[in-house]
């Protein structure tokens, strides 16, 4: 297992050793993410974050960016709220899961000292001193442990640590389901259980459902759209969400109940966002990759995850053919 972890990090050889002198230099840390996190931003975000409290716990280590309406605080921890003093002293800014600057979730990573990005999704944009991006893992997690993995010293992954990262892999790997997933997402994954992790409490919080849910759920089976080529999609507008008590970031909670339906090819959620006055939509497919379509809709991510996004529902027809050609 050792073998695969050092062959996987060869090409950030040089990175590694520049992100852990990095780490190791500054006492004062801010890690970052892209807004409206997903398990992977998380999940790598504090797993990371309490890996360095772990092993160097003499440093001020600070998480930053907006919470997740259902995993915080279920599964992570509330984010840290720091005012502008803090930033005006030298330090350390760890951007994850981030392929464009646009996206980081707090603009303050702007005002650190050093810079590093950590990314597994296709270069949009280089930020930082040091660029660390590795399109083959399923998760940026699975980058990050194992660039931690191969650091030269003697540290420890915790129990909660590994938590973290474990959850950000099996969210973002669609439990180990997505073609990303390699031998090396295993070996990532193995060597977290070593820790102790118990794997059916890290899955019931991840999944955990409420009550209400359920009526969600109900509306979706009862108001879905497939097309002639198998592309299921479900539309929730604000009166409808209203209706249902949730929030726009949670309409897209139930776009997997398509995933292994014989005849549906990919399917998507359509959830209308009133504050940015637009249609945000998920993309999931079975095996084509879905994210050039998400990228002509100012869009991206990956082969069979992706997002994308729609000004009204005018523009929707066209999505719709666009993904239908696919199949």
């Amino acid at each position: 297992m050792k073998q695969i972890f050092k062959v996987y990090a060869e090409s950030e050889k040089k990175n590694i050793t520049r992100l852990h002198s990095a780490i190791k230099r500054y006492d004062r840390i801010a890690i970052f993410r892209h807004c409206k996190p997903d398990y992977d931003a998380l999940g790598s975000q504090m797993g990371l974050a309490t890996w360095i409290k772990d092993n160097f716990p003499n440093k001020e280590v600070r998480v930053l960016g907006d919470n997740h309406v259902t995993f915080t605080p279920r599964l992570f921890p509330y984010m840290d709220e720091l005012n502008e003093e803090w930033f005006k002293k030298p330090f350390l800014a760890i951007i994850l899961d981030t392929a464009n600057s646009s996206r980081i979730a707090d603009p303050r990573w702007k005002k650190a000292k050093f810079k590093v990005k950590m990314d597994h999704h296709p270069l949009v944009e280089d930020f930082g001193n040091v660029s660390m991006v590795n399109t083959v893992g399923a998760a940026a997690s699975e980058n990050i442990v194992n660039a931690l993995i191969n650091f030269k010293g003697k540290y420890v992954m915790s129990k909660e640590a590994a938590g973290y990262f474990y959850a950000a892999i099996a969210g973002d790997s669609g439990r180990f389901q997505y073609a990303s997933t390699s031998a090396h997402t295993f070996a990532i994954a193995g060597y977290l259980l070593e820790s102790g992790l118990e794997l059916s409490k890290i899955y019931q919080k991840m999944y955990r459902k409420q009550l209400d849910d359920l009526y969600v759920t109900a509306y979706i089976l009862n108001h879905f759209t497939i097309s002639e080529k198998g592309v299921a999609y479900y539309i929730l507008d604000a009166k409808i969400q209203d209706e249902l008590k949730i929030t726009t970031e949670r309409g897209k909670e139930n776009v997997n109940i398509f995933a292994n339906i014989e005849g549906v090819n990919a399917w998507c959620s359509i959830t209308e966002d009133p504050k940015d006055n637009c249609w945000r939509i998920s993309i999931r497919s079975k095996e084509k990759a879905i994210n050039g379509v998400a990228a002509m809709f100012e869009g991206g991510g990956h082969p069979q995850a992706s997002g994308a996004k729609i000004n009204s529902l005018d523009e929707l027809p066209k999505f719709i053919a666009e993904l239908n050609k696919l199949f």
